[in-house]
């Protein structure tokens, strides 16, 4: 678990800049950190605490466990569950699977990208909504199917996506 001098300073350095504080993931740390197979829990913890992966985290996570920081890019790339980006408050993930893209979820997302101004992947400018197709959410039966935050919208149109959208907005305007 040891490092260089000059590699620590430089990381302190762009934690401070990026603004992460590194005490938050510290308790993850100290418990995992010296465990041989556990950086895919500590990026998890990671990315938990602060919504995705930064890659000055990603060099943090390296010095502090003893592995080259390729070593821990390179696990945080390869699991779909890792974001490097941030994502929007609500996240929206639009099934692609063979029922929803049958039963029009490419309207769907065509409606989606619509109404938010983004292609998929990309984040709203307002930093509310974050549009991603998956492969599969495992509801077929009510095709096609988006999932935002963990609720599941099924029996979309177009206009009912839409629909959602603004009223999640409105949610929004009311709560400011």
């Amino acid at each position: 678990m040891s490092s260089c001098c000059n590699c620590a300073q430089a990381s302190a350095e762009a934690l401070q800049k990026a603004g992460i504080d590194v005490t938050l993931l510290q308790p993850t740390l100290d418990k995992y950190g010296a465990v041989e197979g556990s950086l895919i829990t500590i990026l998890q913890n990671a990315q938990e605490i602060y919504g995705y992966l930064p890659i000055e985290l990603l060099n943090y996570i390296a010095i502090k466990t003893g592995n080259k920081p390729a070593k821990v890019l390179g696990v945080a790339t390869f699991y779909a569950q890792f974001r490097l980006q941030p994502v929007g408050k609500y996240l929206i993930m639009l099934c692609q699977g063979t029922a929803c893209h049958v039963n029009g979820s490419e309207a769907i997302e065509t409606a989606i990208c619509e109404e938010l101004g983004v292609k998929e992947g990309e984040t709203t400018p307002d930093g509310l909504f974050t549009l991603n197709n998956v492969a599969c959410l495992g509801c077929c039966s009510l095709s096609p199917v988006m999932m935002i935050n963990g609720e599941t919208y099924g029996s979309l149109t177009p206009a009912k996506a839409k629909s959602i959208i603004a009223d999640l907005r409105a949610k929004e305007a009311e709560g400011k």
